[in-house]
């Protein structure tokens, strides 16, 4: 690692339409002034990086402090950050985890989590041992408790397989979603939800929800209320890759299922199209640290270009826009220096996302 004043040179990608030819990091914050004074001009406290200059980027859904089996211990936790960070992923919106992980908070070394409290869930209609499961009656109980919990994100599981019906339907009523969206209004939080399927989605957003996670299940019919409601969604492609392993996994038990689960792998790309091109925020996410391992940002944007998004766009849903839409700042004058250097322009080819020359975390170079 390495402290003192660090200069970047090359080009800084201060957004989509801002492009400067210099930074300084001075005291662990950007700046776009030359620092003065001895400091500055010592050669052994200057370090100069030379390329193209990201806000450190962003993966707007994953779970620290969570596997396949619900809650790790702290060393596992503390892997999966640090392979974010290694990668050049230094801001994570938590989208549900059993564990608590405000340790990270007091690790300089780690990047900084944005939670969503703990899943919550209809009983019996999740993934055992990640989320609460409670039946509707209490649903704006557990939001107000994990809204004061989180960092300004509430967490729910809008649908999931039902095994009367056995296929995909929706959890929770429309009434206890009105109270739901309110409490965790109330609590200035925003909410978030699970949804693979389509019949949910139309509650959902008339309930007032912020964001859908995956929303594999968006129709000619929702799209433009999703649009008009400015509500995001984080496909999680690289997640939707496992749909038809999971299908197999469901065929005996649960044919309708099964088919319904291939299909929506089938339509994804057009999906994200779709939504893109109404208008509707997409941003990247990529469901790390239930089954899948932590760090496939760069290929989660990889995927958004191959669903048919703009290299720019699908760039700024890891970085400028996410940051803005999760309030948290990019390469702005006196913002802390968290940011990424990489050998070419990313814009040209986003797979130079996967390979970065330096990773800036709180003024820190660590590479």
């Amino acid at each position: 690692m390495s402290a003192g004043v660090l200069h970047v040179r090359g080009r800084i990608l201060v957004g989509p339409e801002e492009v400067r030819d210099e930074l300084w990091v001075v005291g662990g914050r950007v700046t776009y002034d030359r620092p003065t004074g001895a400091g500055a001009g010592a050669g052994n406290d200057v370090r100069t990086v030379r390329g193209w200059a990201l806000p450190g980027l962003v993966d707007a859904h994953c779970h620290v402090g969570l596997d396949a089996h619900g809650a790790v211990d702290a060393d596992v936790s503390e892997k999966q950050a640090l392979t974010d960070r290694d990668t050049g992923t230094l801001l994570l919106r938590d989208a549900g985890s059993p564990s608590d992980t405000r340790w990270v908070d007091d690790r300089e070394d780690l990047p900084r989590i944005i939670r969503a409290g703990r899943h919550i869930a209809r009983t019996r209609r999740y993934i055992r041992n990640f989320a609460h499961e409670i039946e509707p009656g209490d649903l704006a109980a557990y939001v107000r408790q994990e809204a004061r919990r989180g960092d300004g994100w509430v967490k729910l599981v809008g649908d999931w397989i039902d095994r009367a019906t056995g296929d995909l339907a929706p959890c929770w009523p429309r009434w206890a979603l009105d109270e739901a969206m309110a409490a965790a209004h109330a609590e200035g939080a925003r909410v978030t939800a699970h949804v693979f399927g389509e019949e949910s989605l139309a509650d959902l957003v008339a309930a007032g929800i912020d964001c859908v996670e995956h929303a594999t299940g968006l129709t000619a019919e929702t799209v433009p209320l999703f649009a008009e409601r400015g509500v995001a969604i984080v496909p999680t492609l690289v997640n939707i890759a496992t749909f038809p392993s999971i299908a197999a996994g469901g065929e005996a038990k649960f044919p309708l299922y099964a088919r319904h689960m291939r299909e929506l792998h089938r339509t994804r790309y057009a999906t994200v199209a779709a939504a893109h091109e109404a208008g509707i925020p997409v941003f990247v996410g990529t469901d790390a640290g239930g089954s899948l391992p932590h760090g496939l940002v760069a290929a989660e944007v990889a995927e958004l270009v191959r669903a048919g998004l703009p290299p720019l766009a699908a760039l700024s849903a890891a970085s400028w826009s996410a940051r803005e839409w999760l309030g948290r700042p990019g390469l702005a004058e006196g913002a802390p220096a968290d940011l990424v250097v990489y050998p070419e322009d990313p814009r040209a080819d986003v797979r130079v996302l996967a390979d970065p020359h330096c990773v800036v975390l709180r003024g820190v170079a660590l590479g």
